[in-house]
């Protein structure tokens, strides 16, 4: 995989002088954590991913751009809409009710005071936690073996640990499938010349496949910086044994969040997470399907202020961002029965351990 070509290319459209942040994850975005909880077993496979930006919360955007979401609050998000900040996303398996692990979160945080004031005393809020779900039922054998508010409550916890984030095939994308490979939690960041931070988090789970099925390279590593993906073209005797990305069938839905510390608008929210679906149809082909419910959140911490060049920027650089972290999913991912993992079936691709 040319990686000089490839690096020519990413820094035309990044700008000279950025470079991935300390981590290489959304949490090099000061104040946003990450945390993951994830049940297999028992007729389960599946899990739940909260990212939580700084307590006072973070003005947010969306964008869904596949024919099959599940998603809670989104109409909040809207510019013509009230409520500024968000305290909370919730991206989790299950399908729509996976939809409940959102309340979990909404608890936790408000017996933490966390949220919108609404009454004359303290503590009397409501947090604002928006939330998307990807299909994922039965793949652990029982079909409604789904994430509940308690799931939901125990990523709550593991996020506000505040350590880097865990990727692979944990939290909601335990039992995710990108093209019949495994699926996985991926993330990325970039920090610009001018100092801006963005980064994403992804749980990979796509109708589409994630890998050329020509070459045998992930898609998205070819926005990768320089050495992001240490990856060569398989042998051709992996490629065909095979035999390239099953049908698509079923449900599926990708779903993500960037964040930056660039202070946004939330109209500049909701494009800036337009232009992120941008990289995920780069890195997913075909992606925004009538069997996927592919959904992007924004979330600005407001930490830098910032002018129309610096948003312009910003937006020629999340795409990008984006992409490396769908391949940074699949790359992550673990093998199952039905469902081997990137490594397992193109393992002269993967040149060196990350």
């Amino acid at each position: 995989m040319d990686e000089q070509a490839t690096g020519r290319a990413v820094r035309v459209e990044v700008g000279e002088g950025a470079r991935a942040g300390a981590r290489n994850d959304v949490t090099d975005v000061a104040g946003i954590r990450v945390g993951h909880a994830q049940r297999v077993g028992d007729g389960y496979r599946t899990g739940v991913t909260v990212v939580l930006p700084p307590a006072e919360g973070a003005v947010a955007g969306v964008d869904v751009r596949g024919a099959a979401p599940g998603t809670r609050e989104t109409d909040l998000l809207d510019p013509r809409n009230m409520v500024e900040r968000v305290h909370a996303i919730v991206l989790s398996g299950g399908s729509a009710y996976g939809l409940d692990a959102a309340g979990g979160v909404m608890h936790r945080l408000a017996d933490a005071g966390v949220g919108l004031p609404v009454g004359a005393e303290a503590g009397e809020v409501v947090p604002i936690v928006p939330s998307a779900v990807l299909y994922d039922l039965g793949r652990g054998g029982r079909f409604r073996a789904v994430p509940d508010a308690g799931l939901g409550a125990l990523a709550c916890a593991d996020a506000e640990d505040g350590g880097a984030v865990v990727r692979g095939s944990v939290g909601a994308a335990t039992g995710a499938l990108v093209g019949g490979l495994a699926g996985g939690v991926g993330s990325a960041s970039l920090v610009l010349a001018d100092g801006t931070t963005v980064g994403a988090v992804a749980a990979v789970n796509a109708a589409g496949s994630a890998v050329d099925p020509r070459t045998g390279a992930l898609y998205g590593a070819h926005d990768g910086l320089d050495g992001e993906f240490p990856l060569s073209l398989p042998d051709r005797a992996e490629l065909e044994a095979w035999g390239g990305p099953a049908a698509p069938g079923g449900f599926n839905t990708t779903i993500g969040v960037v964040a930056t510390d660039l202070r946004l608008t939330k109209a500049q929210a909701a494009k800036l997470a337009g232009v992120a679906q941008d990289g995920l149809a780069r890195a997913v082909r075909p992606a925004h399907t009538m069997v996927d419910g592919d959904t992007v959140f924004v979330l600005s911490t407001g930490e830098r202020e910032g002018d129309l060049a610096a948003f312009q920027r910003l937006l020629s650089a999340t795409a990008s961002v984006f992409a490396r972290t769908i391949a940074d999913g699949v790359l992550h991912a673990t093998g199952r029965p039905g469902a081997p993992s990137y490594r397992d079936v193109l393992p002269s691709a993967v040149s060196r351990d990350r």
